[in-house]
């Protein structure tokens, strides 16, 4: 059975590497993985996506709307502009922070307060997490991506891969102990 996983923020949260470290693990368990990821603007604050197919063939990265079992939002925003892309009973799994785009910056819009409402609207099965705050709780911000990735993996029930192994040899040295200590974290949020 194949399965389709979209892991959307904003540049700048970390998104490509959780993407990059979750198709490592979801190989070494023997799937076969296709990954495409769209930096977009990433690096001004844009939309960043990546798209992750496994099952035991896989011909194509693409996640077609309607189709992904599950969204794994780094930003509310960004969950809520990428639902149609979810499967009717598809999971949300959405990190509780705001990012603020440039219109809502310079005065020009407005960031919804119900954005969360509307995505539980939207889907049934809604998980809300508060990883920037965990992370912060770490005391690095920056490890927020990869306690997003340990909710991912428990949400999913990938627990069986060596992640520790993974996150030690994809992560610089001076960062290993903080990601494992991050994706613990997120473990016990979902």
């Amino acid at each position: 059975m194949t399965k389709s996983i979209l892991l959307v923020g904003v540049g700048g949260q970390g998104t490509i590497l959780a993407s990059k470290l979750l198709t490592i693990g979801l190989m070494q368990e023997g799937y076969d993985v296709k990954m495409s990821e769209i930096h977009g603007m990433s690096q001004r604050g844009g939309s960043v996506s990546s798209q992750i197919r496994y099952g035991e063939k896989i011909y194509s990265p693409v996640i077609e709307p309607g189709s992904a079992d599950l969204i794994v939002s780094f930003e509310k925003m960004e969950a809520l502009r990428w639902l149609e892309y979810l499967k009717k009973d598809g999971k949300v799994v959405v990190n509780n922070h705001e990012m603020m785009p440039m219109p809502v910056i310079m005065g020009v819009a407005d960031y919804a307060d119900d954005i969360l409402d509307e995505i539980k609207k939207a889907c049934k099965d809604v998980t809300v997490v508060n990883a920037t705050k965990e992370a912060e709780k770490l005391g690095n911000g920056k490890v927020m991506n990869i306690i997003l990735l340990g909710s991912l993996v428990k949400a999913m029930g990938l627990d069986d891969i060596d992640w520790t192994k993974i996150i030690s040899e994809n992560v610089k040295p001076n960062f290993v102990e903080a990601n494992l200590k991050a994706f613990e974290v997120g473990k016990t949020l979902v």
